[in-house]
């Protein structure tokens, strides 16, 4: 495991994995939030962030956690793991909820200074409908990875703890 993409509906609990499967492993930790969102919730230019993910995924080694659809097959191709967080929306949502109230009028540690934690409707309808509208797609995209690139589906917090307990007992 030397280059793992951490991926799943808001909420997931994508970049708390990332981080602590990082610590395990010792791989380099990227954060792909903290990358794409400039101060004021402003997005990078799409040429640029596109430099910016080749850049990233050429490193030999990284733990990279989040969505951005327009860069996932770029992501997938270059990855020898894929964690994909598939928890119950009902789970996601109560844990934006949380995040909202706890990094209230601050960011968050994954993301990038001058983007204050936030939750539109916009979002939470994303990961409502995360189940019905993306996970089929990236489930069959997962099914046609090459041999020998792992996929790890996990459904649940204590399939994740499992997961993180069983890499903790593995040398790095």
């Amino acid at each position: 495991m030397r280059r793992v993409l951490v991926i799943g509906s808001g909420g997931a609990g994508k970049s708390t994995f990332a981080t602590r499967l990082a610590q395990l492993t010792g791989l380099p930790l990227v954060h792909l939030d903290a990358l794409y969102w400039k101060p004021g919730w402003v997005e990078t230019p799409k040429e640029e962030w596109s430099r910016t993910m080749g850049q990233l995924i050429a490193e030999e080694r990284w733990v990279m956690d989040g969505n951005y659809g327009g860069t996932l097959e770029q992501r997938l191709a270059a990855c020898d793991t894929v964690v994909f967080l598939d928890l119950p929306r009902t789970v996601c949502l109560w844990r934006v909820i949380m995040r909202r109230v706890r990094f209230h009028r601050r960011a968050r540690p994954d993301m990038s200074e001058g983007c204050p934690e936030r939750l539109t409707w916009e979002f939470v309808r994303w990961i409502w409908t995360y189940p019905a509208e993306r996970r089929p797609r990236i489930l069959q995209r997962l099914s046609k990875l090459e041999a020998g690139q792992r996929v790890f589906v996990l459904r649940s917090s204590s399939e994740v703890e499992k997961f993180l307990r069983e890499r903790s007992r593995q040398p790095a």
